[in-house]
Order: C-alpha cells, then structure tokens, then sequence
C-alpha cells in the first residue's frame, strides 16, 4: 500500500487562457513528476524521500513558482522558502529568503539531519547549504520572463498577489503559479510532507509564507495526516491551517476528508487548496479557488492528474488512458 499526492499551486490560468497545449503541458509535467516520487515508493524508499523528490522535481520546472521559477518581489529578487516534516519522528527541517539555492527542500531535510534546529534563513542559510554540498545557482537561472512581467505589471502598488491573480500576455510561453508541495505514505504506513514556495509576487523583501512554517503550510504526523497547503500564505500561519487538520483528526475524530473539507471551506476565509495523506493511505484534496495543479496515485498504483474540475488517468507508460474524468474530491 502506496499513496502519493502533489500541487503545483491552488489557483490557475483562467480558463479562457489556458489553451489545450498549455493544459497538456501542465498535465504531463505534474504526470513526471508522480512518476519521479511514486518510483521512490516502488523501491521501497521511505515517504520522506518520495516528498524530497517529488518536490525537488517541482523546484526544477519553471512553469511552477518554487526553485527555478519562483516569483519577483518588489525589489526585483528571487527569495524562496520550502520544508518538510517527517511523521514517525515528528522531525521537520525548513529554509527561507533563500536567492541562490537550487533545490529549497534539499536545504531544509539538511537543516532536519544535520542542525539542532528547524529552521534556517538567508545568507546563513545558503552558506551552510554550499557547506554540505548542495547545488547553488546564479541569479539569471531563476528568471522565467512570465514571472518578471507579472511582478513589473503590479510594481509601484501595495498588491502582493498569487501569481494566478496577476495576468499577462498569453503569448508568453512560461506561466508559473503558487505553492508547490507532496504528501505520502509509504509501505510501512509512514507518512512525510514537504512544501516548496518562491512566494508571491511583489512581496516585500523579506516576507516569509506558509511553506517553511511547520504547521502553517506543512505538517505529518502518523497518528492522524500528512498535509501540504498552497494559497495565500498569511492566512494559512493565522490558521495554523495544516496542524488544524491534524488536530481535528486527533481530537476531534473527524475523518481525513472531513477535517480536510473543514479547514478549507469554513475556517481558511482566503484563496488557498491543500493535499493530504492518512496512514491507511486514503487521500483528501481540496481548494477554494477556480482550480488546482494537482496528481496522486491511488493504493491500486492509478495515477491522476487535474487543474480544474475534471482529471486525466495516465498508464504506467506515461500515455493518457482517459480524459474529463470527474474529479473524486471535490
């Protein structure tokens, strides 16, 4: 019994932008990345590392707003955050204001293994990430045209948008959007989540979200869940959004759909989504907004990809199976 679920960020292009090959790109990159973490799985690997890679493969697409194509604050500089937390031991590792660092999550299960803490920012955060070896990257490897049109679009103002919300030429071929994240549960029922952010567009210099915050924007815990949230991050650290979830499984009872549902539609107040796990590896994935770049694979290895209301089913081979599938969770 495996199970693995993914976002690439809540919120997407409206509908009259997004043509049939940019659809299909979306599909077929979110498709890869399941492939990437559901291998981990098959190889027995804990979920730990299926969450680390699937996230690692997020951060390296710059159609999503996390490592390669993160978004422009207001000073025109690329600051990324991600985290992860793994539910046998309640360990989590988290980085943020990052500028150089390839791969946010890689730098955050460091910060988990090998610091006494949980999380590490800024330049002293990269200078330990170049100590154990990870990758860095110049400046001019994060820049994806789309993104730089989106902040300079809204530049001078106080708005701080999801990428979703900030809309420019459809000519333009990159579209990147919000949070991305993973949840799993591995083959001996263990559970992990991780978040990657590069946050929202014409931020402030320093602004830290959701997705390096434990229990804001990523939680695990075997005794009830695995969450990864994605939206507006203020209003998911006000929440707590996904410890939230996990308590009302804890103490309150409430089932995996049920408190997912609950944290979403009635307590969030705010444009957002989340995908989570349970131990038994059922799956809840909700959202608020018009649609979500999501895929999970099922206990019965099906492998589903969606952005708005409906979901394709790919084979192991990485073909299409069907299309217009209605969506099971919302």
């Amino acid at each position: 019994m495996k199970t693995l679920a993914i976002h690439g960020g809540a919120g997407a292009l409206p509908k009259s932008e997004m043509t049939q090959e940019r659809a299909q790109e979306f599909h077929e990159a979110l498709r890869y990345v399941l492939h990437v973490g559901y291998s981990c799985l098959n190889q027995g690997k804990p979920s730990l590392d299926a969450v680390e890679a699937s996230v690692v493969a997020l951060e390296d697409n710059p159609l999503f707003n996390a490592g390669r194509g993160s978004s422009f604050n207001r000073d025109g500089k690329i600051e990324m955050e991600a985290a992860l937390m793994d539910g046998i031991t309640l360990k989590a590792g988290a980085s943020s204001l990052l500028r150089n660092v390839r791969n946010p999550v890689k730098l955050a299960r460091k910060v988990m293994e090998k610091t006494p803490h949980v999380l590490l920012s800024a330049y002293a955060a990269e200078v330990f990430a170049q100590s154990e070896g990870l990758v860095m990257e110049a400046d001019d490897y994060f820049f994806t045209t789309y993104r730089y049109e989106a902040m300079l679009k809204i530049r001078g103002s106080n708005k701080t948008p999801l990428s979703e919300d900030v809309v420019v030429p459809a000519s333009l071929h990159s579209f990147t959007m919000s949070t991305v994240g993973a949840v799993a549960c591995d083959v001996n029922h263990n559970l992990a989540a991780a978040s990657s952010s590069g946050g929202t567009t014409n931020k402030y210099a320093g602004r830290v979200g959701q997705s390096c915050i434990v229990g804001a924007g990523v939680y695990a815990n075997n005794k009830t869940c695995a969450v990864s949230c994605t939206g507006l991050g203020e209003a998911f650290m006000r929440a707590l959004t996904a410890y939230d979830l996990s308590a009302q499984m804890e103490y309150k009872g409430s089932s995996l759909v049920d408190a997912a549902r609950e944290v979403i539609h009635k307590k969030l107040n705010a444009n957002g989504g989340l995908v989570s796990i349970d131990s038994k590896g059922g799956i809840a994935i909700q959202y608020t907004t018009q649609g979500m770049y999501r895929g999970w694979v099922t206990q019965e290895g099906r492998i589903f990809t969606a952005i708005y209301d409906s979901c394709f089913e790919w084979d192991l081979s990485g073909k299409v199976k069907s299309k217009d599938i209605k969506d099971p969770f919302n």
